[in-house]
């Protein structure tokens, strides 16, 4: 096992199928540039690729380049936007499945976490991993957190809720034990110096700096609620 990992993530790619909402075309790639950081990634045992949103071009776009190049990927689903236009459906996730892909939850509409109450929190962290468990037939434990929002209080609900493992937004490299898994994603200007530096985990001085005071604040932030 490795002593760090790097986690990708992948929201979109291609042309967008459906409208976007604002500020998400920020993290939609073209065709070339997922290719580039796969080819990028071929060989890494230290390098762990993850999609949120459940786009169809997880299935479309992602699924054959992945199978191309022998890699797997962890795809992170809203449950309750399953077969909206331009999202996966139900067929599409057991095809993922089938394909050797693994399942996780991004929770159930793409809420922020941080700015709900109790029973939009249970909808988001138990009901839709728990639909997404009886559409593929397995435990799904593992939660992406929508927008990388989180505080104690959205760990804490976690944690109750039963999640075997959090990924997030906050960047750089990740113990690959961690529950809390931190993660970088993939954004319409990439290049392959962006592929590799992240992928060499040295994100230079002040971007990690930025980036360690993010997370400590995140964690410390809700504690008084």
């Amino acid at each position: 096992m490795p002593a760090k990992v790097i986690n990708l993530t992948v929201h979109g790619i291609g042309k967008p199928p459906r409208e976007l909402d604002p500020g998400e075309d920020g993290t939609w790639v073209t065709t070339e540039q997922f290719e580039q950081v796969l080819d990028a990634a071929m060989g890494r045992e230290d390098v762990r690729i993850t999609f949120d949103d459940g786009n169809s071009s997880d299935v479309e776009i992602a699924l054959p380049r992945l199978l191309e190049r022998g890699l797997t990927a962890e795809f992170f689903v809203l449950a309750g936007l399953l077969g909206q236009p331009g999202r996966l459906d139900k067929s599409d996730v057991l095809e993922l499945r089938d394909a050797g892909m693994r399942i996780g939850s991004h929770g159930w509409s793409h809420r922020d976490w941080r700015k709900i109450g109790f029973e939009e929190a249970v909808e988001e962290m138990v009901t839709a991993p728990r639909l997404l468990a009886e559409v593929t037939g397995k435990p799904v434990s593992r939660v992406a957190v929508p927008f990388g929002s989180y505080d104690r209080v959205v760990l804490n609900r976690l944690r109750h809720a039963g999640a075997g493992l959090v990924y997030t937004s906050d960047g750089g490299a990740a113990a690959p034990d961690s529950w809390l898994q931190a993660r970088t994603s993939l954004r319409h200007d990439i290049d392959p110096s962006w592929t590799t530096d992240v992928l060499a985990g040295q994100p230079g001085m002040r971007r990690a700096a930025r980036r360690l005071a993010a997370g400590l604040m995140k964690r410390s932030r809700g504690a008084a609620r």
